[in-house]
């Protein structure tokens, strides 16, 4: 998030630094599957969210042809769609009646029986009822994204300040004094897009934010088998992305841990399980590794965008639980509109600060 911001704020000419006490991508994001389901991910959420949602999808194929062409460096990004697989008959009636909430919305989509959605995927195990299938849907290389908005950013003029986790903003005059553990900075504006940890900076005037860590682990496996699976396949217990180099991302837990970053024997068994129950096959791929990430988690499960009503030119971009790569593009067009344009886009009022307090 933060890196999107920086480097949608460079190319429109602001100079721009980041200071973070780790390197691009190493926070939530290295254990990111690059999700890029709006329909899916919102249908235990509000409307409000899946509008914001199906905003920054539609601004991807843009964003990421630019932020490649501006990095000259390649991401891997798919859009073949999501394949959703109800397990039961019960759970069948569920995706029948979300893919009729989402027709009339004008969604385009199938709703598969048991042997159009084993057409679709041959791989699928037995317990299958049926599947509804989004083509719109994909994913994006979370982490090489993240490297090219780095370099693209840098090549457009933002610098990046590693080594010190930012711990208090404090208004100075005009401008604001950003102190670091290892130094101090000076800005006219600042952005905070801290994550898990944006609760953990002082603002002067300001009430901490109520972000909290969700921990989510993640396994990438190398799929042995041909052909691959074709697209992003959800069941109910996990799902799993296949990667353009053979490779397979199965993910992802929720738990909350505090602020504890380590993979689980408990957390890969999970995944493994109800990896193998859904794709059988999985039992038979390579073991490339685990990764656990924190994700930046409110109380009402809404990111937290828009200026602070208390800390004069402070701005939050952060809050964005378990979607941070899907609503980057929009998060960042919408902070760069409202910093250097002075448009706030009406969708802030909904996703500021306010809605939690003296922010």
């Amino acid at each position: 998030m933060g890196w999107a911001v920086a480097y949608e704020l460079a190319r429109r000419g602001a100079s721009v630094q980041v200071v973070d006490d780790r390197l691009p991508g190493m926070g939530a994001t290295q254990a990111s599957a690059g999700m890029l389901a709006p329909y899916t991910e919102a249908k235990d959420r509000n409307a409000l969210f899946l509008d914001l949602a199906v905003r920054s999808l539609e601004l991807y194929d843009e964003f990421v042809a630019r932020v490649a062409a501006d990095a000259r460096a390649p991401v891997g990004y798919n859009r073949a769609g999501t394949l959703e697989i109800a397990g039961t008959a019960e759970r069948m009636v569920e995706l029948r009646d979300i893919a009729s909430r989402l027709a009339g919305r004008g969604v385009a989509l199938e709703v598969l029986d048991a042997p159009a959605a084993r057409a679709q995927e041959p791989e699928l195990g037995h317990e299958v009822a049926g599947a509804l299938l989004i083509g719109a849907h994909g994913y994006v290389n979370a982490l090489a994204l993240t490297h090219a908005l780095f370099t693209a950013a840098r090549g457009l003029g933002a610098t990046f300040v590693e080594g010190g986790r930012v711990r208090r903003i404090t208004g100075r005059g005009s401008d604001l004094q950003v102190d670091a553990a290892n130094r101090t900075h000076t800005a006219q504006t600042v952005v905070v897009a801290a994550g898990s940890w944006s609760g953990r900076i002082e603002i002067e005037g300001a009430a901490p934010l109520p972000v909290r860590p969700v921990r989510g682990q993640m396994l990438h496996l190398a799929w042995k088998r041909s052909p691959a699976l074709r697209r992003v396949t959800w069941g109910e217990h996990c799902y799993l992305v296949p990667w353009d180099d053979g490779t397979l991302l199965v993910g992802a837990t929720m738990e909350e841990v505090g602020f504890d970053e380590t993979t689980t024997t408990a957390g890969v068994q999970d995944l493994l399980n109800a990896a193998c129950a859904l794709v059988p096959h999985v039992r038979d791929a390579g073991f490339l590794g685990a990764r656990a990430g924190l994700r930046p988690g409110t109380p009402d499960a809404m990111p937290i965008v828009g200026w602070s009503r208390n800390a004069a030119n402070v701005m939050y971009a952060t809050g964005h639980f378990r979607n941070g790569v899907l609503l980057a593009p929009l998060t960042a067009q919408l902070v760069a509109d409202a910093i250097l344009g002075g448009r706030v886009d009406p969708a802030l009022e909904a996703i500021g600060p306010h809605r939690f307090g003296e922010l």
